[in-house]
């Protein structure tokens, strides 16, 4: 045999690879972990937003709620008796002279609502006068509910009532404008 006719083989060559390296597994175990990771905060943010949009459409019903209620009740409205400040009960708020049981059960039940199925929930309904926001051509009240929209421990913070919030600190607002 002819040394320089002999084909030189490898047997290492010839062979066939199966199977993933261990390095391979590791890569899509860490792209598979990402991409889980990023599903659950998008769920979180999902859940969230539904939350918060849950509570701004409480709010605007219980908004339309008491501006129902003071239309079906002009005598009240025109007496002043569904004036109530973020601070005070409506019992104080309501002069006994002008008979104002209706406008009392009213703002009674609106209030209770409102502190029941908001967070932190709390209202007000004020006058329009010259120094609030819109004009007061033809707006008499002014009604806005506030809530703790992120929910965080506000215990020994002074809260903060400003509509519409300021800051992140700032409780969230509804405010809707009552014309007769």
């Amino acid at each position: 045999m002819d040394s320089t006719n002999m084909q030189l083989t490898d047997t290492h060559c010839n062979s066939n690879q199966s199977g993933f390296t261990l390095l391979e597994v590791l890569i899509a175990l860490l792209v598979l972990s990402i991409g889980l990771l990023g599903l659950a905060a998008l769920q979180t943010t999902g859940l969230r937003s539904n939350q918060m949009a849950s509570m701004r459409t409480l709010a605007t019903q219980f908004t339309y709620d008491i501006t129902d209620r003071m239309r079906s009740n002009p005598v009240g409205v025109a007496n002043g008796e569904y004036v109530v400040a973020r601070t005070t009960t409506p019992s104080s708020s309501i002069a006994p002279w002008t008979g104002g049981t209706h406008a009392l059960t009213d703002l009674t039940e609106w209030r209770a609502n409102i502190a029941n199925r908001l967070p932190e929930g709390t209202s007000e309904i004020a006058l329009c006068d010259t120094t609030t926001a819109p004009a007061c051509a033809e707006v008499t009240h002014i009604v806005t509910v506030y809530w703790n929209e992120s929910r965080r421990d506000t215990s020994g913070l002074p809260a903060t009532f400003n509509c519409p919030p300021l800051t992140s600190q700032d409780f969230r607002c509804f405010r809707l404008v009552y014309s007769e």
